[in-house]
């Protein structure tokens, strides 16, 4: 019999079989890997962050050789959704709206410095220190052209009970820019500050003489067209004004419509002008001008302040001047805050944001508050907890409430009542 042929042997599972001839086949990069990294390296797979590699068998990315579920579409719209939502919630927070939002503001001791330089700063007479605080008070408000508040603004304007939203046009002026607002804020800090030295002065008994120039007219009033701007009014109804207070004095008596005659000096010579009087909003009566006073100080008083304008501030200066030229050390260690108008005859004149300032008097440590008697009805039932408040109408109230309070008895000085 032929010999059988001889067949190879079948490989086992421990015999890798005989070697075929040629080079080794390349790897088959379509095949699907196998599990494990080791397969996976030994088969030619390469995952890396910086190639995914996408199993076409599987819903899965493979990241550096760790398996993800591929997102679903579920997970994809709820993706999308609270993108949309930040970005929504992010236009909310810049969008402005027809809103403006009044707050605390900073508050200022009147006799202390504003960084080396004394806030108020007298010179040609002698001076004294005080251990207490006199605080003015202001608001911090947005809406105006440059500060527009935003949804979020308002929101929180509305849960803080130290805040008042109002629409805008109810207290920012129309049709002006914030460059004609900060403008006209100044004028009236400048106006303030001479006013409150003029009254402080004079309740200590100085003289301050004044040159009334007229600056304009007043539509619609009978000084137009009868005075110019330039003429100094010298008399009253034959009586000389050798300064301001005397013409608000003599004018506080005039019946709106009544005709009083000014002598004014115009081009060297003094000249009589009858003119009728317009009504006051308060019912007094207005000769229609607007007087540009230019005052003769005995003393030389300096204000240095920055950041902070409008005619608020004009009583706690007052205020300041009278403690600095007295001896006696009125406050005596107690934080004093208040707020109101001042003018050269020291009447304390009614201001807004009163609730605003209250707050922010007690923030900054103020334990007492002289407001003015025209705001008391917006200060009855807004009085901060740990803050006394005190009714004031004239600088010489002020006065008295300091020292008062200096002296441990201000317990019996008029609190606000309710109208």
């Amino acid at each position: 019999m032929p010999d059988e042929p001889t067949l190879p042997p079948t490989p086992g599972p421990d015999d890798p079989g005989p070697a075929p001839d040629g080079p080794p086949a390349a790897p088959d990069s379509s095949a699907t890997p196998p599990d494990g990294p080791d397969s996976r390296e030994r088969d030619g797979w390469r995952a890396g962050p910086e190639h995914p590699v996408v199993d076409p068998g599987f819903d899965q990315l493979v990241f550096g050789g760790v398996a993800a579920d591929r997102p679903s579409m579920r997970s994809m719209v709820l993706s999308g959704a609270m993108l949309a939502t930040s970005v929504l919630l992010a236009v909310l927070v810049v969008m402005p709206v027809p809103y403006a939002v009044t707050s605390p503001g900073p508050t200022r001791d009147v006799l202390g410095s504003e960084g080396d330089t004394p806030l108020i700063q007298i010179k040609g007479a002698k001076t004294f220190a005080s251990t207490g605080e006199l605080r003015l008070t202001t608001i911090s408000a947005t809406g105006g052209p440059g500060f527009p508040s935003s949804v979020v603004g308002v929101l929180q304007g509305w849960l803080s009970a130290s805040s008042v939203v109002l629409p805008v046009e109810a207290v920012i002026p129309s049709g002006q820019t914030q460059q004609q607002i900060d403008a006209a804020n100044a004028d009236q800090m400048v106006s303030s500050q001479e006013n409150a030295t003029v009254a402080a002065l004079t309740e200590l008994g100085y003289e301050v003489p004044a040159t009334l120039v007229v600056a304009s007219t007043v539509e619609g009033t009978d000084a137009r067209g009868k005075l110019d701007a330039g003429d100094v009014i010298v008399a009253l109804d034959g009586t000389p004004l050798a300064d301001y207070q005397t013409l608000v004095t003599m004018l506080s008596k005039v019946t709106a419509g009544d005709t009083v005659t000014l002598t004014v000096r115009r081009q060297g010579k003094d000249v009589d002008v009858p003119v009728v009087t317009t009504a006051r909003d308060d019912g007094g009566a207005l000769i229609g001008v607007q007087i540009d006073p230019s005052f003769d100080f005995p003393i030389d008083v300096t204000i240095s302040i920055d950041g902070i304008g409008g005619p608020s501030a004009g009583t706690m200066f007052a205020l300041g001047i009278v403690d600095k030229l007295t001896p006696a050390d009125e406050a005596n260690g107690v934080h004093i805050a208040g707020t109101g108008t001042m003018d050269v005859t020291g009447e304390v004149g009614r201001i807004g944001g009163i609730r605003q300032k209250m707050a922010g008097a007690r923030r900054d440590g103020a334990t007492w508050f002289l407001a003015p008697q025209g705001n008391c009805d917006e200060v009855v039932g807004h009085v901060p907890d740990g803050l006394s408040v005190v009714a004031v109408k004239t600088l010489s109230d002020a006065v008295d409430a300091m020292s008062a309070i200096g002296a441990g008895h201000g317990a019996s000085l008029p609190a606000c009542t309710a109208p």
